[in-house]
């Protein structure tokens, strides 16, 4: 009867190691008449909700997994670390990989936000070379177009914990700014949650984190609990549409309170872009 407990829990123990530690990649098209022809199969890399996880040493078999996929830009958005074991060297593990691979993009998440640690969270990003999108526009050119990337920095730099509720009032107000823009525009935040709020403000491509999938997943009824959410969230991966607007949500990478993913492994997003004009 023993041998048989023991083989249940080292097939248990051995399945927890391999969920929370094997990366899947998820790859999406994305086609829109917005989009320029210069921009046509252009790839990003979607990365969200680190927390600090390691992937092997410095971070090598995350940066060799973005490395594979050869993007065009990094977007990072939020939580790359955890300010219950804030360890800014692990991170920066990553970001100085990832800069060596693509321009990268980086708004922040409720965690830098309740870190107390931005400012040098931030210095060190640009130090980096990192583009720091919070609440600022951007715009990638090739040959006579562009597109716009846009960023929003985490609501709850007006809060200092769930209990408070979220505050958007300033975030609203940056997206109304860039709401008449006509251009295609591309916006990073953290809340997928706050869906809504972007496709009212015409935002066309959201990538957005915070949800960790649900953090556990079952089948028939997806994740059970996202921050923000609550029990049986909504949002929690995959894309989401309404009107104009698509919105896409990583499972993320790391883990936070609830130290175990299951049926729900980390993930890398990776998006490629399609202008009419070639098709998919």
């Amino acid at each position: 009867m023993l041998i048989p407990v023991l083989l249940l829990v080292a097939g248990i123990f051995i399945f927890l190691i391999w969920q929370n530690n094997s990366i899947v990649i998820t790859r999406a098209d994305y086609c829109s008449e917005k989009i320029p022809s210069q921009f046509d199969n252009f790839v990003i890399v979607h990365i969200s909700d680190l927390h600090n996880k390691e992937f092997g040493k410095n971070q090598v078999v995350l940066l060799d997994k973005v490395r594979n996929i050869n993007p065009d830009i990094i977007v990072v958005t939020g939580d790359l670390i955890d300010r219950r074991k804030y360890d800014l060297p692990a991170a920066m593990n990553f970001i100085t990989g990832a800069v060596e691979i693509a321009p990268v993009y980086f708004v922040s998440g409720n965690h830098e936000a309740w870190s107390g640690e931005y400012p040098e969270i931030r210095k060190r990003l640009i130090d980096a070379g990192v583009i720091v999108a919070d609440d600022a526009e951007s715009e990638i050119v090739r040959g006579e177009s562009s597109i716009k990337i846009l960023g929003v920095s985490d609501p709850y730099f007006l809060t200092s914990g769930y209990l408070e509720g979220t505050n958007v009032a300033d975030m609203a107000k940056v997206l109304e700014q860039w709401s008449g823009y006509e251009g295609f525009k591309i916006l990073l935040s953290h809340r997928p949650e706050l869906f809504d709020l972007y496709w009212e403000n015409n935002m066309d491509l959201i990538f957005v984190g915070h949800a960790h999938g649900g953090q556990i997943r079952m089948p028939f009824i997806g994740g059970l609990f996202a921050p923000d959410q609550g029990f049986f969230p909504e949002y929690t991966c995959g894309s989401y549409s309404q009107g104009s607007s698509t919105m896409f949500i990583s499972r993320g990478l790391g883990n936070s309170v609830i130290p175990v993913r299951i049926f729900n492994r980390p993930e890398v997003v990776v998006v490629v872009l399609h202008s009419n004009q070639g098709g998919l």
